[in-house]
């Protein structure tokens, strides 16, 4: 176990840890009651800024990990599912006895993380769910798998575009001093495990199974405090596939901000709204 202590709480990294069928790698920090983060799409803990540069730290215990097929946790190669992604958050709270928690899915892990509400809906207090849908009649988020084929700087070019619609190729051409650096950016995000073994494996594996993502008939089933956000320019998780998200889960809020698929680091009043909805009583 290595421990890096920050302040007032310790970031510790964790051996990987038998769960299911595989090994989960996962690590922990913060302080303050427990939460689960889960990843999105090729979620790589090794991927800054991290969690834990968040300020999520300052408020909760935070648990992440890699999910199968990415990171550092196994990548078998069979076929995934989205229950098998709840259950293995599920397995990893019972491994690590946290028996409740409240429970944050972005993006992908946003399927997750409903799928695990669904399967699981004793083992958490709160959910919060940050652009994401529901898949079925609640609508779909992007297609990803159309663009696993592209090299990582055209994936990069028009994930960047899909991310947040006012970074479109025009703005990307006339813009060059802006765009550059979040090219990069994005490139280096795409390219931190590339060349680990298995990498082709799990990323394969992992978009098979987000196709098949359909939650929306179940959801008004759910009787968990809800909070939904967004980014008022997110391609990849329309603000529709959220306001279908707000109807179907009883109870549920939906709150959007200024950006885009990854709001929570262009728009300054994110994190504070989202740390307030898992705070309140």
């Amino acid at each position: 176990m290595l421990k890096c202590k920050t302040q007032q709480w310790t970031t510790i990294y964790m051996p990987k840890i038998a769960v299911n069928d595989i090994n989960i790698y996962y690590e922990t920090g913060g302080i303050g009651e427990r939460l689960l983060y889960i990843s999105g799409t090729g979620g790589d803990i090794r991927n800054k800024p991290s969690i834990f540069e968040s300020p999520l730290v300052d408020h909760f215990e935070v648990l992440t990990y890699d999910q199968r097929g990415f990171g550092q946790t196994s990548k078998p190669d069979k076929p995934y599912s989205m229950a098998g992604y709840a259950d293995d958050a599920a397995g990893l709270l019972d491994v690590l006895n946290w028996d409740r928690c409240l429970v944050i899915g972005i993006s992908f892990g946003g399927m997750v993380a409903q799928e695990f509400a669904l399967r699981h809906t004793q083992r958490i207090r709160k959910l919060a769910l940050k652009c994401t849908s529901s898949g079925g009649a609640g609508g779909d988020s992007y297609p990803l798998h159309e663009l696993a084929n592209l090299s990582v700087e055209e994936k990069a070019r028009k994930t960047i575009e899909l991310s947040d619609r006012r970074c479109h190729r025009q703005w990307q051409t006339e813009n060059p001093s802006a765009f550059q650096p979040l090219l990069d950016f994005t490139v280096s995000q795409m390219s931190v495990a590339v060349n680990y073994p298995e990498f082709t494996i799990g990323a394969r594996r992992q978009l098979d199974a987000r196709k098949l993502h359909n939650t929306w008939d179940r959801l008004p089933s759910l009787s968990i405090p809800t909070g939904i956000f967004g980014g008022e320019f997110d391609d990849i998780s329309p603000k529709q596939n959220l306001e279908n998200l707000q109807l179907a889960i009883p109870g549920s809020n939906l709150q959007m901000f200024k950006g885009g698929h990854l709001f929570h680091l262009q728009d300054k009043n994110a994190w504070p709204a989202i740390i307030s909805f898992l705070k309140s009583e």
